[in-house]
């Protein structure tokens, strides 16, 4: 079993650095070139399931790179939940809250660092369950999440990696 992890393109808000979960925001045409741009990566890999975020920019990065027609939405793909911290860069939050790690302290009003590694594990059963290649079309705190507790790290591991938007990722079990 192989995962193919697959970033959005860029949006707006990417660009700016700012926190974006579950504001529901497009590509910008970057983000669109982006997107079409994985096209030809993914086009000799075959999947034996896409699942796309139920977020807008994940959604059309999946359309773009032309997997949308067997995507089905996954909850669980969504973005980390920045909750009161939506939409600020991080270096604003740590004006006002000086040592704030996402890593480490989560979102007031939102996740917290428990509650994004209990939903990257269940994503992880339930990909454990499958055979073959599975794209997920996710965001770039979620899928780094996903990809530290992959490989049994604890998430505050996630410190360490960065996905780039429009990047591929691919987790496999050897």
């Amino acid at each position: 079993m192989q995962v193919c992890l697959i970033r959005h393109g860029e949006t707006a808000w990417s660009l700016t650095g700012q926190h974006t979960g579950i504001t529901d925001i497009g590509l910008t045409v970057r983000g669109e070139e982006e997107a079409r741009g994985l096209a030809p990566r993914l086009l000799g890999m075959a999947f034996s399931q896409v699942l796309v975020s139920p977020r807008l920019r994940a959604q059309q990065t999946c359309a773009l790179a032309g997997l949308n027609a067997t995507s089905v939405i996954e909850a669980d793909l969504a973005e980390w939940n920045y909750g009161d911290y939506e939409g600020r860069r991080s270096a604003d939050i740590r004006r006002d809250n000086p040592g704030w790690s996402i890593w480490q302290h989560g979102c007031p009003g939102g996740e917290s660092p428990a509650e994004v590694s209990a939903r990257a594990d269940r994503v992880i059963a339930n990909l454990c369950q499958r055979q073959g290649t599975v794209a997920l079309f996710s965001h770039g705190h979620f899928s780094t999440a996903l990809a530290v507790r992959w490989i049994g790290l604890a998430l505050v591991e996630g410190q360490h990696f960065a996905l780039h938007t429009a990047s591929i990722s691919l987790l496999s079990l050897d």
